[in-house]
């Protein structure tokens, strides 16, 4: 926050957008730092932080908006300024009653184990961004031990309806009549790659624990061979050897591997296995709709 506050130290109107790239440039950010994205993809990481500490200074009064996008610093700025801080932060806003009063109205007790200052460096959307990902990632560790613990007809189906749910396979009755059952707690077949047919994939797919090495890679690009296919797509419940990643980059078969995890965070994109529990959505002020005559 310091290093915005003393960008505005000049008492002149700044911009938001200036105030990133001005302090970008302090930092000496590269292009990919700058272009960093919080994990929902809709926000820059270091917009969101610098928008998010003008927010905190605004709330403890050291800068003001101006208008749309704009802001200046106030004279509490500048004394702020004036004492030479060598860090603003939550603490040193906490001198300031106003943002007291503002932290009490957001506060939540830390739930994961970290450090309070180390919570609140977060800027609001990474909390809740971070907190999304945490249920998420229990949700998948969840569905895959389901999915183990299931029959094989289930583990088949699912299989299906994945495949399907991507634009795979056509109708889930061409793609399920396409994929048949291998034993040893596995499916493999042959499906269309989209609703015409104009190239097949040849599937396999292993309810396993163990790793998957490289020879079990080399079999299935021999059986693409003797299917005629170029294509295919290698699904297992636990994980591939880096030989086994190594062996499928270096073949001229096309071979994607999906492991357990990616298999689940596939079945959570596509709401299979899952259900939903609730559901937020975030607003802002409109700015527009207080500015209309």
């Amino acid at each position: 926050m310091l290093p915005l506050l003393r960008f505005a130290g000049d008492g002149s109107e700044h911009s938001l957008r200036d105030a990133i790239e001005s302090l970008a440039g302090e930092f000496k950010l590269s292009d990919d730092e700058r272009r960093e994205l919080l994990p929902s993809g809709q926000q820059e990481v270091f917009a969101n932080r610098v928008g998010w500490a003008r927010t905190y200074m605004k709330k403890a009064g050291l800068l003001r908006a101006t208008r749309r996008g704009f802001f200046q610093i106030t004279d509490r700025g500048q004394s702020a300024l004036a004492q030479k801080p060598a860090l603003i932060d939550g603490k040193f806003l906490d001198q300031y009653q106003e943002f007291r009063e503002f932290k009490a109205l957001r506060k939540q007790p830390a739930t994961n184990g970290e450090p309070e200052e180390e919570e609140q460096t977060r800027t609001p959307e990474e909390a809740l961004e971070r907190a999304y990902q945490n249920l998420r990632a229990d949700l998948a560790a969840d569905l895959l031990t389901q999915i183990k613990q299931s029959p094989p007809a289930l583990f088949e189906r699912l299989v299906v309806e994945l495949l399907v749910k991507m634009g795979y396979g056509g109708s889930r009755k061409d793609a399920g009549r396409a994929i048949g059952k291998s034993g040893d707690e596995g499916i493999d077949g042959i499906i269309k790659e989209d609703r015409l047919g104009l190239d097949i994939i040849y599937i396999q797919a292993k309810r396993w624990d163990n790793t998957v090495g490289r020879p079990e890679i080399q079999k299935f690009a021999g059986a693409l061979q003797g299917q005629r296919a170029r294509k295919g797509i290698f699904i297992t419940t636990s994980n591939f050897s880096r030989e086994a990643h190594d062996y499928a980059s270096r073949i001229d078969s096309k071979i994607v591997l999906i492991d357990g995890e990616q298999l689940a965070q596939m079945l959570i994109d596509h709401n299979i296995g899952v259900a939903s529990v609730a559901s937020y959505e975030i607003k802002r002020v409109d700015s527009d709709y207080f500015t209309e005559q």
